[in-house]
């Protein structure tokens, strides 16, 4: 008799020892979709900042894309190889372009402000890197992809990467990338966001360009560079710039 009192408890307590049943499938679901929406929720505001210009570019580039992780180094196959990028044609003069080990990530270059931001600081380790990978793309390109905004601290790193690695052959290549920035919006936001070192950097790197003016009009306007005066053509980024104010002075 008492052995039958006892086994309830028994069963009672044998219940509460076991492991907890598998959710169903419908709350599995119901999960799933749970963290769809903060992905997507997240993503949006991402876009927002980030002052995405469409709609299309919102919904296939961040939203659609919010379930993707970047990839661990085991995930990456393939050996690297080197490539020489060759962002434009140099003067027969001018030295040839540096070969630089390119990351396998970086065969397809961005389209967008986010594929941007993922390649720049994530594939991209070393100034030389950067430089290159900046005259790859180019000045136009560069315009149509921070056409909303450049992005706070990326101007100054620009500019930086740009003074730092110059080359005199790359001097076209330079000056397009420059014009193409001063002609994105809130662009005198960013200029005013400038830290004083990369006040300096742009300061360096205008009188790198300037040098460069100089040596290519020294044969036409000799008197220009005959005391370390400034060429008398004034380039079209500095045009623009100082509409909106001597953030290179």
């Amino acid at each position: 008799m008492e052995g039958n009192n006892i086994s309830p408890f028994q069963g009672s307590i044998k219940s509460l020892l076991l492991p907890p049943p598998s959710p169903t499938r419908e709350l599995r679901a119901a999960l799933a979709e749970d963290e769809r929406r903060q992905r997507e929720g997240e993503a949006k505001l991402r876009a927002l900042r980030q002052g995405v210009p469409d709609y299309g570019q919102f919904r296939s580039g961040i939203v659609l894309a919010s379930h993707l992780k970047p990839l661990d180094k085991k995930d990456r196959l393939g050996q690297r190889r080197n490539v020489l990028w060759n962002p434009c044609a140099a003067p027969a003069e001018a030295s040839p372009a540096h070969a630089v080990e390119i990351p396998q990530e970086l065969d397809q270059l961005p389209g967008t402000a986010a594929e941007f931001h993922r390649d720049w600081r994530r594939c991209l380790k070393s100034g030389t890197e950067k430089y290159r990978f900046l005259l790859e793309l180019g000045g136009e390109a560069l315009g149509r992809i921070f056409q909303a905004d450049v992005g706070f601290g990326l101007l100054g790193e620009f500019l930086t990467v740009l003074a730092e690695n110059i080359h005199p052959g790359d001097r076209a290549a330079v000056l397009q990338i420059l014009q193409s920035l001063a002609g994105t919006k809130r662009f005198g936001l960013n200029v005013a966001l400038l830290s004083q070192a990369e006040k300096e950097s742009s300061q360096d790197l205008f009188r790198k360009l300037q040098s460069c003016d100089c040596q290519l009009l020294a044969s036409r306007q000799p008197a220009s560079c005959e005391t370390g005066g400034k060429p008398s053509v004034t380039p079209t980024w500095k045009r623009k710039s100082k509409r909106r104010g001597q953030w290179w002075s």
